[in-house]
């Protein structure tokens, strides 16, 4: 179970500056460090299966864009980091992540870090997330505008569908799932994702 760990807000520019800890995940969120602690793993090492359902939809993504006339986004993954907003500061690793073009021409070279709103959000769930953890990330992404999320289950093998002001959807391994209106002409059955 994730607690805050400090009573002031910080900045992504302080959080960024923090020593590594091994076995701790951590995020910003609302300018609160968060933090879970994994034992002697560190979250950096993930399980085949989160990795192969995370190289399939990032395949997928990048197929999709790959047709799309230029200018194009991004695709990117392995819990990139992205600032979401700012005062108070949200920063998160996210499993999967589409960036418009816009946001991802003016994301200058001398940061490694994503700062606005991506178009897309993909998180899979794992053995060690908690529904309280789930939530909360949804709750910010929601909060600050990210218009299109993506919850992947590999145990129930479905995608959970998040959109402002709107109710939730399921889809499962016998339905298609498309991103319209954010990733236009995007079309896939669900099943592709869990596919080997």
């Amino acid at each position: 179970m994730s607690a805050p760990v400090a009573t002031h807000r910080m900045t992504a520019e302080e959080f960024l500056a923090l020593p590594d800890d091994p076995g701790v995940e951590r995020w910003l969120s609302r300018g609160r460090l968060r933090e879970r602690r994994h034992g002697d793993k560190t979250m950096t090492y993930r399980n085949r299966f989160h990795s192969r359902i995370e190289a399939q939809i990032v395949h997928l993504l990048k197929t999709w864009l790959d047709g799309q006339a230029p200018p194009r986004g991004a695709v990117l993954s392995g819990e990139a980091g992205c600032i979401l907003q700012r005062n108070p500061d949200l920063l998160v690793g996210i499993d999967v992540v589409y960036l418009s073009a816009e946001l991802a021409a003016h994301e200058p070279d001398s940061t490694t870090l994503i700062e606005g709103v991506p178009t897309l959000v993909v998180e899979i769930l794992s053995p060690s997330d908690t529904q309280e953890d789930v939530n909360e990330k949804l709750d910010d992404y929601l909060n600050a505008g990210v218009p299109l999320i993506w919850v992947v289950d590999p145990h129930f093998r479905t995608v959970r569908v998040h959109r402002p002001n709107s109710l939730p959807e399921l889809f499962n391994t016998e339905e298609e799932l498309t991103a319209e209106p954010h990733l236009p002409g995007f079309r896939v059955p669900v099943a592709a994702f869990f596919s080997d």
